[in-house]
């Protein structure tokens, strides 16, 4: 039924289905940023990227806060941002990424640059109740004071991975938990691309 209800719309209306195929066709732009010192928030990101690339169509650039530009942050259609937790906050390298946002990128009201494009947030933490979920929410906040559309997988808030002491790697539940962030993020991202 499904197949009938496209092709009847695409005789009754083929230059809107020119249109909407045309839009299928243009990629999606993820950019996942991070920072991390000892490579677990690293390893939940590069999971985040795997995540979005299952989705044809994605273009997926993983970097640090200081290498992103303005340019490259306002063609993004979608911005999932990570950092450990530090004394249950968000590293001061993310806070200041989503201030240059401001400062050098000119994200501000009335016109709200990067309205409507999803936003997602993961996280490492050294222990169960470490701050993680007030990062992730300090992350959430940000995008939504920036009128951005966030999404969440895994945790209610985002992704979230418990780390231990140590270099210890993440184990695949975490790992699981970005993957699934990353295709999420994308998936929406497209449906709202316009």
């Amino acid at each position: 039924m499904p197949k009938v209800i496209a092709l009847c719309c695409m005789l009754a209306c083929p230059a809107h289905w020119l249109s909407a195929q045309s839009r299928d066709s243009t990629p999606v732009k993820v950019l996942v940023v991070y920072h991390s010192m000892l490579g677990h928030t690293e390893a939940l990101a590069k999971a985040v990227e795997r995540g979005a690339r299952q989705v044809p169509g994605t273009e997926v650039a993983v970097k640090r806060p200081a290498s992103v530009g303005c340019s490259e942050l306002l063609a993004a259609d979608a911005v999932v941002v990570g950092s450990p937790v530090y004394w249950s906050n968000m590293a001061a390298e993310i806070k200041a990424f989503f201030d240059r946002w401001t400062t050098e990128c000119k994200v501000e009201p009335p016109a709200f640059q990067m309205k409507d494009k999803v936003g997602a947030a993961f996280t490492t933490g050294g222990a169960p109740s470490s701050g993680k979920e007030t990062t992730l929410l300090g992350i959430v906040v940000a995008m939504l004071g920036n009128r951005m559309v966030v999404v969440s997988e895994g945790e209610a808030l985002g992704a979230a991975a418990t780390t231990g002491e140590g270099k210890a790697p993440l184990s695949q539940a975490d790992l699981e938990q970005g993957r699934a962030l990353g295709e999420r993020v994308a998936r929406v991202a497209r449906a709202l691309k316009k």
